[in-house]
């Protein structure tokens, strides 16, 4: 048995995987949920000045070779500005979880960004309206992006608007966008576009909540997915408590998403998140009912993204050579 370790750099990393095996590897992780085949505990998180670390875990345990990940990542939101570094950086640990031999350790940054964007696909085939054809992006960060072409692969979109609290950042993004995704990309200045938007995607680093039930029509389907700490808000509670929620962990969104800040203002319980994703995923429960209701998906990211995708990500390396090799032993 080899006692090699297998390094991934992110350059690799993007040219093994597109998008759609990011969609395909986090669909498969989360029907293997739905049906017992994976652990996915809560992120262990603690803050330091200026930024914070999440330590994410999980294994799939039926899907031919067993695999568990740990990925520890520091997010700095400063960084950008003051240091010229990516706002999050960190590493992704892959063993066989068998017999817990060390199989890989990768650059999480591509990870990250990819796999969160693809649960959105997910869930936006679930509970977006079949007819959806205008979007709002609200924050023009890395996520912001990758957020935009996850809609996009999802629907044919007409319009999409972009929103941020940094017009030129919204002014640009919007530019790239309009080459990259071949579509009519819209910067605004107003977050009132959202009233006039299918779906809205949240993924940007408010402390405070600023989508309201007033900037929401019927119909929308809503993607929070910027409250990855118990600091972060995006929704408020009285919208919340409008809408039809999916979560991908309640307890996990119970602690530092959304749904955190809509318990402590006493405006839901955990009892009224309607099902998880791995539940719609497995189709044990209902995604969009109705074109009338809004639908909200809360998404706080779990290490069951992070392990699906190491997983497609080895496999694919160790078909193809890549990467380097190095002993430990």
């Amino acid at each position: 048995m080899s006692n090699e370790i297998l390094i991934l750099s992110r350059a690799e990393i993007v040219r093994l995987m597109d998008y759609g095996d990011y969609v395909d590897a986090v669909e498969a992780g989360f029907r293997s949920a739905a049906t017992g085949g994976a652990l996915a505990p809560p992120a262990a998180a603690f803050h330091v000045p200026g930024g914070s670390y999440h330590a994410k875990a999980a294994a799939l345990l039926s899907d031919g070779a067993a695999m568990m990940a740990i990925k520890l990542n520091g997010n700095y939101p400063g960084n950008p500005a003051t240091n010229g570094l990516p706002t999050i950086q960190g590493v992704l640990y892959l063993a066989d979880a068998t017999n817990g031999r060390p199989l890989a350790l990768m650059d999480s940054i591509e990870i990250t960004i990819k796999r969160t964007a693809a649960v959105t696909t997910l869930a936006a085939r679930h509970l977006a309206r079949a007819n959806s054809r205008v979007a709002t992006i609200c924050g023009a960060g890395v996520q912001g992006r990758i957020q935009a072409a996850a809609i996009a692969a999802a629907f044919r979109l007409d319009v999409l608007h972009v929103w941020d609290i940094r017009a030129d950042a919204a002014a640009a993004l919007a530019a790239d966008l309009m080459q990259e995704l071949g579509i009519d990309v819209r910067a605004s200045a107003d977050l009132a576009v959202t009233r006039t938007s299918d779906i809205v995607v949240t993924c940007s680093s408010a402390r405070q909540a600023f989508l309201t039930p007033d900037l929401v029509r019927t119909g929308t389907f809503i993607a929070a997915v910027g409250a990855d700490n118990s600091d972060k808000s995006e929704i408020a509670p009285a919208l919340y408590r409008r809408c039809q929620v999916v979560v991908d962990s309640v307890e996990q969104c119970a602690e530092i998403g959304d749904l955190h800040h809509a318990i402590a203002a006493g405006a839901v319980t955990e009892a009224h998140v309607h099902a998880t994703l791995a539940q719609l995923a497995a189709g044990q429960k209902s995604g969009r009912r109705s074109d009338e209701e809004i639908t909200l998906f809360d998404s706080t990211g779990l290490g069951l993204q992070d392990v699906s995708a190491a997983a497609a990500i080895y496999r694919k390396a160790m078909e193809r050579g890549g990467g380097t090799r190095l002993t430990l032993s």
